[in-house]
């Protein structure tokens, strides 16, 4: 059904909060405590998991796209001089302004764009392409799918002790934070275990094993953003640490999410000397794993007490030591006891089924994807594509472009431009053109699942990516537009409810070396949307 600009304008106000409280209480109370708050903290993460679009990847720049003639149809005068103060050359810029229509009332016949300008170049479409991976997710998996999470042994019980391995299987679960962990914990003391004697054995095979080979954009393999994909991925595999100043002259250093396996050395004191630009650089953060896996967290030198409170998130060295300092933690919290190590393997032919975790629903999971705009997120949910139901093949890239070309084919959405390495946008390879973005926003709107898409995506002036933007101006609550952003790169694709009543799709994507010049652009663009289009 259509969705109206009146739900258009209000339907993320009422969306599910990042870090949402979990409808199953348990009567742990301890672990419950460290669970929710390190499961609310997981998003503070979350928000770092687009910062490449602060960084400045020197080492893989972006490759040239071709330059187009500019569009022989005119931006308004107010947008072409906007576009002309940036700096940017019009051929690198692609913008699609264009009415919502309902394919049964025109009988699959589209209006004109309202402004079409150089609809058809491939272009580098940043975390725009998450667009791209969560509307094929929404209608091939379904709106209430869930990632399953198992735990096996092949050990005996003696009363409530587990002599054995306990093997826990993923499918690549996106959302697997603290508060999904302590519900799993909670799951496995229900089924009977409260001390275990023998290791926890990480099975991945859901995966197929060259995932995550790629290089890391920028070459910063301890930013979370470039966390690889993991069929166990816990907590994003990433740590972050909050740091404020006391008037006593100490720094109080909390860290999130809770790890067993973690010693933080604080030799922070605090001054009222210098500004907090350069704050990190003053307190030399290292995070470093030892040969018996304990991480190591150091800290010293001098905070500054016009920081107030700030955060350094970082990726953790080893997955399978991070997973187990995890789950130990909680574990603990909750009463429980192991003894043993942590190793990847393989479940065991007849290892007894002990739990299965149903995580977060998939309209859950792209909600907090696309307002946070969580690379590692999107890569995950962009090889459950091509995960099978029978858990028999391993997902794969391969497998999931496969599946996502019949999907397009299915629904007669050509996309010859369309250029897909992880489907999160953090890639230099990636390319669509804002003809084929539109033609996807135009079938998702009038999709049973375009309520869940429109939730999903940062509404302007109010969450998200876009709640700084174009505050207190009319447009304001009023369109849901993802944004992308890489060096060179920026882009904004969406929707926007006019003030006379109706729905038009909005697409701009600029390559070029001054792209950061055209916020303004980008701005005036949804705005001018909201105020001219007839």
């Amino acid at each position: 059904m259509l969705l109206s600009a009146r739900s258009l304008s209000t339907t993320s106000l009422s969306a599910h909060a990042p870090c949402g409280t979990s409808s199953h209480a348990t009567t742990r109370s301890a672990a419950v405590a460290v669970a929710r708050a390190a499961g609310c903290a997981a998003f503070a993460v979350a928000v770092a998991m687009s910062a490449p679009a602060q960084a400045k990847p020197a080492k893989h720049k972006m490759p040239k796209v071709p330059a187009a003639a500019p569009s022989a149809t005119p931006l308004p005068a107010p947008l072409a001089r906007l576009l002309a103060a940036s700096k940017v050359p019009a051929g690198h810029v692609s913008v699609i302004v264009a009415k919502v229509d309902n394919p049964l009332q025109t009988r699959g016949r589209l209006a004109a764009p309202l402004i079409s300008m150089n609809a058809k170049v491939p272009r580098n479409p940043a975390s725009t392409m998450k667009l791209v991976t969560t509307i094929a997710a929404l209608d091939t998996l379904g709106p209430d799918y869930r990632w399953r999470t198992q735990a096996f042994t092949d050990g005996q019980f003696d009363g409530r002790t587990l002599n054995g391995n306990l093997y826990f299987k993923g499918t690549g679960d996106p959302k697997l934070v603290p508060e999904e962990m302590e519900k799993f914990v909670a799951e496995l003391h229900n089924a009977g275990v409260t001390n275990i004697n023998g290791d926890i054995v990480l099975d991945r095979s859901a995966y197929s094993s060259d995932i995550g080979a790629i290089e890391a954009i920028d070459g910063g393999g301890d930013r979370p953003y470039n966390v690889a994909p993991d069929a166990l991925l816990y907590s994003f595999k990433a740590v972050s640490f909050s740091f404020s100043g006391n008037p006593n002259g100490t720094v109080n250093v909390n860290v999130l999410p809770p790890l067993a396996n973690l010693q933080v050395s604080n030799e922070l004191s605090s001054t009222d000397a210098g500004n907090c630009g350069d704050w990190l650089t003053r307190i030399h953060p290292t995070l470093n794993q030892g040969a018996d896996g304990m991480y190591v967290a150091r800290f010293s030198g001098t905070y500054p007490t016009a920081c107030e409170d700030k955060d350094w998130n970082v990726a953790a060295p080893d997955r399978d030591r991070f997973f187990l300092g995890g789950f130990r933690a909680l574990w603990q919290a909750s009463g429980g006891q192991f003894n043993g190590n942590v190793r990847t393997g393989m479940v065991p032919p007849g290892a007894k089924l002990l739990v299965t975790h149903r995580g977060q629903t998939l309209a859950e999971v792209v909600h907090d994807m696309n307002k946070f705009s969580n690379n590692v997120m999107a890569r995950q949910l962009f090889l459950t594509l091509g995960l099978p139901p029978d858990g028999k093949t391993p997902a794969s890239v391969t497998r999931s472009r496969a599946a996502l070309d019949r999907w397009l084919d299915k629904h007669d959405l050509s996309m010859p431009g369309l250029v897909v390495e992880n489907g999160s946008g953090l890639s230099r390879r990636e390319r669509i053109s804002a003809a084929e973005l539109t033609g996807l926003l135009q079938h998702a709107i009038n999709s049973p699942t375009a309520q869940v898409l429109v939730e999903s995506m940062p509404t302007v002036g109010v969450d998200g990516t876009m709640r700084n933007r174009l505050t207190g101006s009319p447009v304001a609550g009023n369109a849901h537009i993802k944004t992308g952003t890489l060096d060179d790169v920026r882009a904004v694709a969406g929707y926007v409810g006019t003030r006379n009543g109706d729905i038009y799709v909005v697409v701009s994507l600029v390559n070029d070396a001054k792209a950061n010049n055209t916020r303004a652009f980008n701005d005036a663009l949804i705005s001018w949307v909201y105020e001219n289009a007839p």
